[in-house]
């Protein structure tokens, strides 16, 4: 049988779409895309945006199209259950994020405890360690679709990524809705740090990538066993606004000083380090002074590039209640001028690796030419005549900037 499984929103939903993956592949079945008419389409859909809904529906309509039986997850289906059922009435399966591991059973497929780290589809997996969250950030839906943040057992995690390695690969993802909170819940309680240092202890070479972090969840010991060089010098921080009014209306517990502070830190403390935010556009009550803000933060700490969102208003967050919500065309002009500034942090930090060498993971090899991830998140393009595998590492010196991206020149 074949299946299809489309997948919007965050690095978790990403793990969970894998995880469903693996074990359909263990069992037989075929990966395919969408337009090669599937069995069975799975379709993980995120929330977080209202163009994130508008996108959910459109891929169960395309795949209602193909004839496949068609199963709809994620957080979409946790906040709107049931106008998705009046709109496509039981052409459809929902399945709710806390059900979404018993999909495989609902199919009556019998699982499996057998290693099914080769069965990984990207060069860099993704391993979901966290769910969850207990934050209140104004603006969130997230927490009331996801629930509480619950951490995964030291040990499972530990397993997973050992065998990961044992099957080849070189990288390897820690995601979760809030990872920052890794181990809070478990007991004894422990921290992200802790657990990255015992996956180091344990494993022998692979390397480990953190995804999005809160500006107050960088710890030193972190920033220590980065410079071990087995976690990538790139961090992505939860930023969302420089200015101090807008963060006190979204519910964060920083100010844009202590942003600049950190990113100060760490680029004094680890060499060639890239640091990404993410920013929220036209927030309530964020007016010409507040985005005047938010520009001269960014531009003040110098980060290698930013996530731009624009904000949308979530039905229940006390966000979507609050005055002065900020009319679309202003969210535009704005989002422009944010767009134009991560196109020049992403070129300037670019140009500062040239002449450097790197450690790349090959992520494709298409007519001879390899496309590579350096640890501080840039795509590397180089030709290499020797046989190269995806997953695999190859160090690099990066000789020039193209359009395409860094052009590299592979190093014995």
């Amino acid at each position: 049988m074949k299946f299809s499984i489309l997948t919007l929103g965050c690095k978790t939903n990403q793990a969970e779409s894998e995880d469903l993956s693996r074990e359909l592949l263990s069992k037989g079945f075929r990966c395919v895309d969408l337009k090669d008419s599937p069995d069975i389409c799975v379709i993980n859909t995120c929330t977080v945006t209202s163009k994130s809904d508008y996108q959910s529906r459109q891929l169960i309509r395309r795949a209602l199209r193909t004839g496949a039986q068609v199963i709809v997850t994620g957080c979409y289906v946790n906040s709107s259950i049931e106008s998705l059922k009046t709109e496509f009435s039981d052409k459809c399966l929902f399945v709710k994020n806390e059900e979404k591991p018993n999909i495989i059973n609902m199919l009556n497929i019998k699982t499996s405890s057998d290693n099914l780290s080769h069965f990984y589809s990207k060069s860099r997996p993704v391993v979901k360690i966290q769910d969850g969250c207990n934050k209140r950030c104004s603006y969130c839906i997230i927490p009331s679709v996801r629930g509480p943040s619950r951490s995964k057992p030291s040990e499972d995690v530990i397993r997973e990524i050992k065998a990961i390695e044992d099957s080849g690969y070189r990288e390897v993802v820690l995601t979760g809705i809030n990872l920052g909170s890794y181990g809070r819940d478990l007991y004894p309680p422990s921290g992200l740090d802790d657990l990255i240092e015992r996956i180091i202890s344990e494993t022998k070479r692979i390397r480990i990538r953190v995804s999005s972090l809160g500006i107050k969840e960088i710890t030193d010991k972190l920033i220590d066993l980065i410079k071990t060089g087995r976690v990538c010098r790139h961090l992505h921080l939860s930023l969302q606004s420089g200015d101090n009014r807008i963060l006190r209306l979204m519910n964060r517990n920083y100010r844009s000083e202590d942003f600049i502070a950190l990113v100060n830190h760490l680029k004094l403390n680890i060499k060639d380090i890239n640091i990404g935010a993410d920013i929220i556009v036209g927030f309530p009550g964020e007016g010409d002074i507040e985005f005047k803000n938010t520009l001269k933060t960014l531009k003040e700490a110098m980060i290698g590039y930013i996530h731009i969102f624009p904000y949308s208003r979530r039905p229940g967050t006390p966000a979507s209640n609050m005055p002065e919500q900020v009319e679309s065309k202003t969210k535009e002009l704005r989002l422009k001028l944010l767009k134009d500034l991560d196109r020049e942090l992403r070129e300037a930090f670019s140009l500062s690796q040239i002449n450097t060498e790197k450690e790349i993971v090959v992520e494709n090899i298409q007519d001879g030419l390899i496309k590579g991830k350096t640890d501080n998140y840039l795509d590397v393009y180089l030709i290499d005549e020797r046989s190269t595998k995806k997953g695999e590492i190859l160090r690099v010196f990066i000789s020039e900037r193209t359009d395409r991206g860094l052009k590299g020149e592979p190093l014995k």
